[in-house]
């Protein structure tokens, strides 16, 4: 049986009892019904980039792999575009940029399924997939019925979501998109990608300048995958940027909603003495390019994982005595 190390981004977890793969709806309900029916635990999972899973882990596992892209011509505003959970997050974006979709090129080069971003609503320098969601259809597991929740019901906010917040109950089946059309981007609102396109903030640039210049700031800190880099072994950012009400001194800094901050976790973990590389052991360490991910030095364990990322919180704690919230789903 196919490992969970060999199927998740982080190469970090246990084998599994049982493996399906589940290429159209009618498969993934079927197989979610018979567990529910069965008050049998299962793990559903798209490509595992944001999943940390215990080397004891033994369960049943549901992976998502239907795929489907269609954009419905006839909407009066932008393209409409229906993707299946079990697309590539990517190649729907280097799509939407070739077609002239708005809307979504500052979150190129994020591993994953279409299924599993509006999960934890991903975004990144200054976009989030819920700014162009409209709809989500998904399967409820208690209700046992088909439902399309609109933007508006899916309780986004920051990496947040009716169906982070409820894991249990839903599993996403497919997620419609809103997108303008044109050329350039969305105004760009993060000042790195501004400065790597040499523009201001609130300036537009085209969009596979835009995509281009994402790839190559996430390549820096090896947040894109690449099989013999170390650095890329993980689940991306290992923990959110917290949003306070009095930020530390000197710390970056973003608004946030009721007059509250959201503070660099990055910033807070390399203040706190721990700094790109560094690890309890050589088998886990902090990414040597970007400090907030926590990444597997090619024979890592789950413990290894766990551990260091207690330790950072508890240094994190100890300076500034704010929590750091844990961004990957963590199976233990």
């Amino acid at each position: 049986m196919t490992s969970l190390a060999e199927l998740t981004t982080l190469r970090i977890g246990g084998t599994p009892k049982s493996l399906t793969i589940a290429t159209s709806e009618s498969q993934i309900i079927d197989a979610v019904q018979s567990a529910d029916d069965q008050n049998q635990d299962l793990l559903i999972m798209g490509c595992g980039s944001n999943l940390v899973v215990s080397d004891d882990f033994a369960g049943d596992v549901l992976m998502i792999a239907t795929k489907g892209i269609e954009n419905d011509a006839s909407a009066c505003a932008g393209a409409w575009v229906t993707v299946q959970a079990g697309e590539n997050w990517d190649d729907f974006v280097s799509l939407a940029v070739s077609s002239g979709w708005c809307g979504i090129e500052s979150l190129s080069g994020i591993p994953g399924t279409v299924g599993a971003t509006p999960i934890q609503n991903v975004g990144a320098y200054g976009q989030q997939v819920s700014d162009t969601i409209a709809q989500v259809r998904a399967y409820n597991r208690k209700q046992k019925s088909v439902q399309t929740l609109f933007v508006k019901n899916c309780q986004f906010d920051y990496r947040d979501s009716i169906f982070k917040n409820h894991q249990s109950d839903w599993v996403i089946l497919s997620v419609v998109f809103q997108l303008p059309l044109g050329t350039l981007s969305q105004p760009i609102a993060y000042q790195e990608l501004a400065d790597e396109l040499s523009v201001q903030l609130g300036e537009r640039a085209p969009l596979n300048q835009v995509r281009d210049a994402v790839l190559k700031l996430r390549s820096k800190k090896g947040m894109v995958l690449v099989a013999d880099d170390f650095d890329t072994w993980s689940t991306g950012s290992y923990f959110t940027n917290p949003v306070v009400e009095i930020a530390p001194a000197g710390a970056p800094v973003w608004p946030a909603p009721n007059g509250k901050f959201k503070v660099s976790a990055a910033w807070l973990i390399e203040q706190s003495g721990l700094g790109k590389g560094f690890g309890l052991n050589q088998r886990v360490t902090i990414s040597t390019k970007h400090s907030l991910a926590i990444t597997n030095r090619g024979n890592g364990t789950s413990s290894d994982v766990f551990e260091l990322a207690d330790y950072i919180q508890s240094q994190v704690v100890s300076k500034f005595g704010i929590q750091l919230e844990i961004e990957p789903r963590v199976v233990r």
